[in-house]
This record gives C-alpha cells, sequence and structure tokens, in this order.
C-alpha cells in the first residue's frame, strides 16, 4: 500500500469509483508531467448532491457536495496514475463552481470543502491555486470542480 493509499485509510476515506464522462470529452488528460481531471459534479450513493446555494442548499450541504467533488477528483487521479496516487508531486489547482443565488457570495466557503480535503489527503503537497465562482451548473447539481495535478 501507497503513503497516499495507507493516509485514505487512515482518515477513514474510501474513494468512489471514478466516474465516466457523460458526454464527449475524457476524465483526464497528462500533457508532460501534468494531470488535467475534467469538472467532476457533486454526487453520492443516491445519486448527484443537486440544489442552489443561497435557496435551498445550506452551505454545509454545500461544503460537503464540494468535498464529493474533491473525493472523484482523487478517484481520477488514481485511475490516470494506473493506481499508484503516490505519483501525484501536487495539487496545482482546483476550478470551483457554485450553482448559487446571484446574491450568495460564499463560494470560496463552499469549495474548502475539497481544498481541505486535498490538504487532508497530500498535506502540503495538497495546497494549491483555485478559483472559486457562482454559476448556472448541469443536471442542477450544488457543485462542480476541476483540477490540475502535477505528476512525479
Amino acid at each position: 500500500m501507497g503513503k497516499i493509499d495507507a493516509k485514505l485509510v487512515e482518515l477513514g476515506i474510501t474513494l468512489p469509483e471514478a466516474p465516466a464522462p457523460a458526454a464527449n470529452y475524457v476524465p483526464y488528460v497528462i500533457s508532460g508531467k501534468l494531470l488535467f481531471i475534467s469538472g467532476q459534479v457533486s454526487r453520492n450513493d443516491a445519486g448527484f448532491i443537486t440544489g442552489k446555494l443561497g435557496a435551498d442548499c445550506t452551505l454545509e450541504e454545500g461544503y460537503a457536495a464540494a468535498r464529493s467533488c474533491g473525493l472523484a477528483l482523487i478517484a481520477q487521479a488514481k485511475a490516470a496514475c494506473g493506481g499508484n496516487l503516490d505519483r501525484v508531486a501536487r495539487v496545482v489547482k482546483l476550478g470551483g463552481f457554485v450553482n448559487c443565488t446571484p446574491d450568495f457570495t460564499a463560494q470560496p466557503t463552499v469549495i474548502n470543502g475539497a481544498s481541505d480535503l486535498m490538504a487532508e489527503v497530500f498535506g502540503d503537497a495538497g495546497r494549491h491555486a483555485r478559483a472559486a465562482v457562482g454559476a448556472v451548473l448541469p443536471l442542477g447539481v450544488a457543485v462542480e470542480i476541476d483540477a490540475v495535478f502535477e505528476l512525479a
């Protein structure tokens, strides 16, 4: 078992299966040492996590939705690395999109659900650049996040 897999066990985290693409795109692309992961939408065992922050979705629910996106990002990274998450040298950047009302301004707090997860799992290598914006999202999901990782 690798160092990152051991950390996931220590944290009690079970990764979901890496989701298949829902349209005409690939789940990830490796270019040089960079791994670009397509946007992962909020979902759990019951299906998509939907809702609009500032209307019918609480800040805590949004944070949890962002964490679910982070888990899917790590699952995609694991698939891209042939199952070896120790190949991840750094989380470079997260792009966070929050389905929210026009007056909702706590997008960064929502996306912290994924940012905090990256730091928990990858330590200092999980600290990253980031964007957190409001958007209308496909299927009514609460959150979507894409990522760039650096590979060793």
